[in-house]
This record gives C-alpha cells, structure tokens and sequence, in this order.
C-alpha cells in the first residue's frame, strides 16, 4: 500500500540510514484506537452507575464524582494535552497518555472503596486528556493536505461516534454478565497492546515548536473548577452557610481568578488567551456552550439510574435503549451543516435547543410507571436530536471570528467550555436531585416511598435542565449570525456525539 505520509524522519546516529515511515493506514488505526478509548469509556460508565453505588456504598450525590472525576481533569488538561504534542512529539505523548489511561484504568477495576475509585477516574481523565489531542495530531502530521487527510479525520471521526453508541450496548453487556470492574479493566489490554504497536510503529519525530507548558494555568484551573463542584455537592450534605460548603467553594473562586491572572499576565504560552473572548462570536458562543451542556452531559447520568433505579431495567436493556439517543444525536448533528445555510447559525441553534428543551420537559414527567416508548425513547429522541442540530452552528460562530491560524485553538477552548459545563452542571444538578430524593424519602432507599421519591429526584434534575435551555435560547439571540454555510468540518458532527458523552 502506498504510503501517504509528510512526517520527517531523521538519519539514524551513526549509520547514515533513514527509517522508512510507517504505513499511513497502521497511524490511523492507532489513532482511531485511542480516540475510541477516551470516548468508549465515557458512555460505558454511565450503564455501570447503578452496580458501583451498590457494590462500594455510594451517595446520591457522590456517585456523580464517578463521572465528575472523570471530566473535570479531562477539561482542565486537554489544552495542555494539546500543547504538550507540540513540545514533546505526538509519538511521546500518544504513548504517555495511553500508558496513563491504562494503568489508571487497572487501578479503577480493582478499587475497593468510593475514594479509590474516584481518584482512579480522575487519573483516567488526566490520560484521556493526553491521549485526546495526540490521536488527531498523528493524522495531521502522517496525512498530507487535501481528500486523503479528510477521509482520515472523518474515518477517526466516526469511530468516535460508534465508540459512544456501543459504550452503552457493550458496558450493559459487561455488567450483567461479567461485572461493572469490567467497563475499566477492558481499557487494560487494549491499551497495552496499542502501547506496544506505537513503540513499534511512531517514529520519535521531533518536538515541532519550543514553547513552554503552562503548568501554572493547568494546576490553578483544575484545583478552581473541582473546588467549586466539590462545595456545590458538599451543601446537599451541609447546607450552604457552613465551613463544609463554603472553604471548598472560597478555594474554587479564589483559584479561578488567579488562573485569570496567570493567563493574562504571567503565562509566555496561555492555556487560554484571554484576548479571544473580546471577540463577541467566541464569547457569545463558548458561553451558550457551557450552558447547554449542563443539561445536555446530565441527561445521560439520570437517564441511567432512572431505568435501572425507577424502571427496573437490567443494564444490558438500559444500554439498548441509550441507542435511540445517539441515533438522534447522529441525525441530528448530520442535519445541522445543511439546515444552517437556509436558517443560520444563531436561529438553528435557537430551534435546536427549543426542541430539547421539550424533550427534557417531557422527561421530566417521569414516573415509577412509565413506559419505554413514551417515558423514554421518545423524550430522549427530542433532547438529543435538539443537541445534535444547536452544537455545530454553535462551533461555526466560535470559529468565524478568529485567523484561520487560530481556528483550532478557538475550537478546543469550546470544547473546553463544553466539559467544564457538564461537570460543574452535573454537580449542580445531582446535588438539586439528591436533596429532592432526601426530602422525600427521609433518607430511606428501599421500599416504594423511596421508588417514588427517586423516580421524582431524578425528573426535577429534567425540569431544571428544561428551564435552563429555554433560558440559553434567549441566550443565543445575542450571538452574531451566520448565514453562509462553511465548509463543513468531518470532526465536527461526531464532536456533537462525543463530548456530550
């Protein structure tokens, strides 16, 4: 097969003979692979939800650390994931980052308590976050410009979105027949043998720029946002005007602001240049964002304990009937590039996120009787097909106001806003669940009272995330508008299917 590659490789020391590159189609299988592992590990989680609160004794509320653990170091990390390929070399940290994800992943099959599973989560995150932007920097470094490299970034694009439609399928599947220690312990092998085939396979390349790492920004920003969700869960428990709740949250605030300072001021290579948000299409846009993913990342939180909690469904049958959602999702995200040329950007956006917020309306009116048509395949078809048509004219105007140079780093602060958005909402949002459930129950989990109870916990955390999109799609109105439609992007759909995972 003829190789396709615009990687430079070096003369070996010594022996004035130069390495043949790899072949271009064993770069994208890499890549595909480890971009499979951050996705697959997102959605296979959520169907185990319910067996790991009951094997290692987690709270309401604590359970959502499972998944918050999870996407706060994702966020936090992923811009210096990025920068960390350009000093270091895509072989390096693909290889890093996968070594990372897979013995964290070890430590989280065999976790023995809440903590140590959490803790584990948070090491995943922090590889998926190294590995994440390594996998796309190998096909633009192997796949010269033009159809080859689109093909390929649309191949390693759409093995994202399968990854986050079988996740569901195949973490019920190892649930019910295996364990939940499975949907961890199955990123092992997997990562080892891709550990292997890139030491084999890479070449060392060369670090392509000198900047530094903005290790100041990362440890600042990471320690803000989980203090300010860890004291936002810790007032379910204590209330609001307690030392409990308000030192996690004093942290959180005072941390973010100095990583505004260190961004501004102190930083030679920011995570985020801050000068980018004068622009009106990047702030309108990453704040809308950031809103809609609140709800948006939940859903698929309660949507799993609600039919496993309230319906009684096994977690292979919650899995199969996750599928309808990313379908929809897909549809959606495929419909949006041709519908925003005739509506523009701003009112799809708008129309997208109105129809969600009927979906979530409607989901809010879950009940202990509810059936599988209309308690939740069809609420479920409207809120992801409405998040599937809002988020690629959302990436659209986040990108137009920016240098072409600049278009990829506007695109990943988005996706930044995206998973900061779902992890703080997330801990909003279980925490007004979790207080509803205890209010209701009295703290009893068994028994019909408490059936009741969870089935209402779970659909206010649904009626919440209904208002606050009809409050984002007032929002929207505000964001500068885009008629022409660009040229569309092949990650930009699947991007839809995967960070809402």
């Amino acid at each position: 097969m003829p190789n396709d590659t615009t990687t430079t490789t070096n003369q070996s020391a010594g022996t004035g003979h130069t390495p043949r590159p790899p072949a271009a189609w064993l770069v994208l299988v890499l890549a595909c692979a480890g971009q499979a592992m951050v996705v697959l590990d997102v959605s296979i989680v959520n169907v185990a939800l319910p067996a790991m609160r009951s094997e290692l004794g987690f709270d309401p509320a604590g359970l959502a650390w499972v998944v918050n653990a999870y996407t706060l170091a994702f966020a936090s990390l992923l811009l210096l994931g990025g920068r960390a390929v350009d000093l270091y070399g895509s072989r390096r940290v693909f290889v890093a980052g996968l070594a990372v994800f897979a013995v964290a992943s070890l430590a989280g099959g065999l976790a023995t308590s809440p903590q140590a599973l959490i803790v584990a989560r948070a090491a995943q995150g922090v590889g998926g976050a190294i590995l994440s932007p390594a996998t796309l920097t190998l096909l633009t470094t192997t796949f010269s410009e033009g159809e080859r490299r689109t093909r390929a970034v649309a191949t390693w694009s759409a093995v994202g979105a399968a990854a986050g439609a079988v996740g569901s399928v195949l973490g019920g599947v190892l649930t019910d027949y295996l364990s939940w220690r499975w949907v961890l312990l199955i990123n092992v092998p997997i990562g080892a043998a891709a550990v292997v085939a890139a030491l084999l396979v890479l070449p060392a390349g060369r670090p392509r720029t000198k900047q530094r790492l903005d290790l100041a920004g990362a440890v600042t920003v990471t320690v803000g946002l989980t203090g300010l969700a860890y004291g936002v869960m810790r007032s379910e428990t204590f209330g609001w005007a307690t030392a409990e709740t308000l030192v996690p949250l004093t942290l959180g605030v005072v941390a973010l602001l100095v990583f505004v300072a260190v961004e501004a001021f102190v930083a030679k290579t920011p995570l985020v240049p801050l000068r980018l948000f004068r622009t009106r299409a990047i702030s309108s846009a990453n704040l809308v964002a950031f809103l809609m993913t609140v709800p948006g990342f939940a859903m698929w939180y309660f949507l799993s304990l609600s039919m496993q909690n309230v319906l009684h469904y096994s977690a292979m049958q919650a899995g199969l009937a996750f599928l309808p959602h990313t379908l929809a999702l897909i549809v959606g995200a495929r419909l949006a590039p041709r519908l925003l040329g005739r509506l523009g950007a701003r009112r799809l956006v708008v129309v997208g996120l109105v129809v969600s917020a009927a979906g979530f309306a409607w989901q809010g009116q879950l009940s202990a009787t509810s059936g599988l048509v209309t308690g939740v395949v069809l609420p479920g078809i409207l809120m992801s097909l409405g998040m599937g048509l809002a988020f690629p004219p959302v990436v659209a105007i986040a990108t137009s106001g920016v240098a072409r140079s600049e278009a990829g780093l506007a695109a990943g602060i988005l996706t930044t806003s995206r998973q900061v958005g779902g992890a703080l909402g997330l801990a909003v949002l279980a925490t007004i669940s979790a207080s509803h459930i205890e209010a209701l129950s009295g703290g009893r989990l068994d028994g019909a009272v408490a059936a009741g109870a969870l089935a209402a916990g779970y659909a206010r955390a649904f009626d919440v995330g209904a208002a606050l999109l009809v409050v984002v799609a007032l929002i929207a109105l505000t964001m500068p508008n885009l008629t022409k439609p660009t040229k569309p992007n092949p990650a930009e759909s699947a991007a839809a299917v995967d960070s809402d995972r």
